[in-house]
């Protein structure tokens, strides 16, 4: 191991024959963003190649990995958002339809995913369901994702979220568009400026350096468990951020892509939702001081 910890950084990766084993292939896989590519005699292994990819895969499926979607009135999305999920790496989709009027829930049913009911309004009160139905359904499970049902993010970028948690041991990972590439008009200015003022008293009361408080995030199991979630509104995100920095969980960000969303949000498409999150928002970061 000492020889392949001197070689990790490298992009190509070279092997005396005979001297492989099982364990080193998987140290390597866990600890590289790609995966590295073994050369005998200056020339690139079919084989060895296809088995880092098979290994790979293998790793990221053998992990339980399950999707909660909160989603009020987004029959127009809902549908986009599911299918672009990658199937191969997620074991369950939920969608906790979230007091919606329309057809949110029928088309999440046809797109394939679980869908739970839960009849009063709330953001964090629909991810409540979904932890709550995760615990008593799949109790194994790994890696919970969040991911909002308006087609803003993207879900194909999921693998990105998981790398740092099954690679690298990180507790939760944040998509964070301010590192990433925003479409022109994806996030209204008050979004824009409430992420920052959120995110710097985060930085000064909790030491917690993050860039967004995006809802695209993942985070192992096990530790959203003993965060003890609370908010049912609008301080679901910022009350999980500011409690992993005062459990010293390892939190990273990674950049991620924001595309405007499908219809109008109902928090900063209209002046009080943006007002009532923005007061949620700073609430939250006060109360745990």
């Amino acid at each position: 191991m000492r020889v392949l910890s001197n070689v990790l950084e490298r992009q190509i990766v070279q092997f005396p024959v005979g001297r492989i084993r099982g364990e080193d292939l998987c140290v390597l896989i866990l600890m590289r963003s790609e995966v590295p590519i073994p050369v005998f005699n200056k020339r690139v292994s079919p084989i060895f190649l296809r088995y880092f990819r098979f290994l790979n895969t293998y790793l990221l499926k053998s992990i339980r990995t399950v999707v909660i979607i909160p989603a009020f009135n987004e029959e127009n999305g809902v549908g986009e958002v599911i299918r672009e999920i990658p199937r191969d790496i997620v074991s369950e989709i939920i969608v906790v339809n979230n007091a919606s009027t329309d057809n949110t829930e029928k088309i999440a049913k046809e797109a394939g995913a679980t869908v739970l009911g839960e009849i009063v309004p709330g953001y964090g009160r629909a991810c409540l369901k979904g932890i709550e139905y995760v615990q008593q359904t799949f109790p194994h499970t790994d890696i919970v994702i969040f991911l909002d049902a308006d087609h803003s993010d993207y879900p194909e970028e999921i693998p990105e979220l998981i790398k740092p948690i099954v690679k690298n041991g990180a507790d939760m990972v944040i998509g964070s568009r301010a590192l990433g590439n925003k479409e022109n008009g994806s996030m209204t200015p008050q979004q824009i400026f409430g992420n920052w003022l959120a995110t710097r008293l985060l930085k000064i009361f909790y030491k917690a350096k993050f860039t967004d408080l995006g809802p695209f995030r993942a985070i192992k199991f096990a530790r959203l468990l003993e965060l003890d979630m609370q908010d049912k509104t609008y301080g679901w995100t910022v009350e999980m951020q500011l409690k992993a920095a005062k459990m010293g969980l390892n939190c990273v960000e990674v950049p991620v892509k924001y595309r405007k969303r499908i219809g109008v949000s109902k928090i900063s498409g209209t002046v009080k939702g943006t007002i009532l999150a923005g007061y949620k928002i700073l609430y939250t970061i006060f109360k745990y001081v």
